[in-house]
């Protein structure tokens, strides 16, 4: 039987040595909390590490490629492409959430799609494969998967996160700043799950569920961006037309 870090070694086309070492990467603290006997921990100490290198490959990619733009264009750039939605959508162009070690219930609440959960992951790859084979392999390795989000005519408005987007919107067309409402937590300590609902002049515009209160916020703007979306609402709220 194929080990789930080989296959995913195979797909992002890498020659990794040490396959625990990824598959550790792979591992959520939900799966090792089921499995105490297992010989590999979670993958928390590589995402700290992982951090870095993300920040440190992608800082140095926009430096090289826009020789002529100045620090506050580069950091917004790079804020808007390490952002827990940014890491997302890179995750998602590998199928990183099918190599996912999740524990049961982690599984069942659609953990394999959290953007929250593929950003910490993709970090935490992006740690071992720095591990196993220094920074020019996963640094070239993040440049291939973030080449889109690179290039100097991708515009930042269409990177920022779904509470940036939303935020922005409302306070250009009304002024005021959208309300975030705890409904609820649920579930142990190491599974909690917090549900949040957004309110943008006093309508509720969405609600959205996640591992904390930070990316249930992100996931209840995403639904009021939807939403603002179908009712055809002027200028767009992804940024356009400011």
């Amino acid at each position: 039987m194929v080990r789930p870090a080989e296959a995913f070694a195979a797909r992002i086309g890498l020659p990794v040595r040490d396959l625990d070492l990824l598959e550790q990467a792979l591992i959520h603290s939900s799966w090792h909390h089921e499995h105490r006997g297992a010989a590999l921990g979670h993958n928390e100490r590589l995402e700290f590490l992982g951090d870095a290198v993300v920040n440190l490959a992608i800082s140095e990619a926009l430096y090289a490629r826009h020789p002529d733009e100045d620090e506050g264009y580069l950091s917004a750039r790079r804020a808007a492409i390490v952002s827990t939605t940014g890491l997302a959508r890179l995750a998602g162009r590998i199928d990183l959430g099918e190599a996912l070690m999740l524990g049961e219930g982690e599984a069942q609440r659609s953990g394999r799609r959290r953007p929250s959960l593929l950003a910490s992951t993709l970090e935490a790859v992006a740690g071992a494969i720095y591990l196993d084979l220094g920074f020019e392999p996963v640094r070239d390795w993040l440049i291939e998967v973030a080449a889109t989000e690179l290039v100097a005519e991708a515009p930042i408005g269409a990177l920022k996160s779904p509470k940036s987007r939303l935020q922005e919107y409302t306070q250009r067309h009304s002024g005021e700043r959208p309300s975030y409402r705890l409904l609820g937590a649920t579930g142990p300590d190491h599974e909690r799950s917090f549900r949040i609902e957004v309110w943008v002049d006093g309508e509720l515009l969405g609600v959205g569920e996640g591992p904390s209160r930070r990316t249930a916020e992100t996931a209840a703007a995403a639904q009021a961006l939807e939403q603002l979306r179908g009712a055809g609402a002027p200028s767009g709220p992804d940024g356009a037309g400011t």
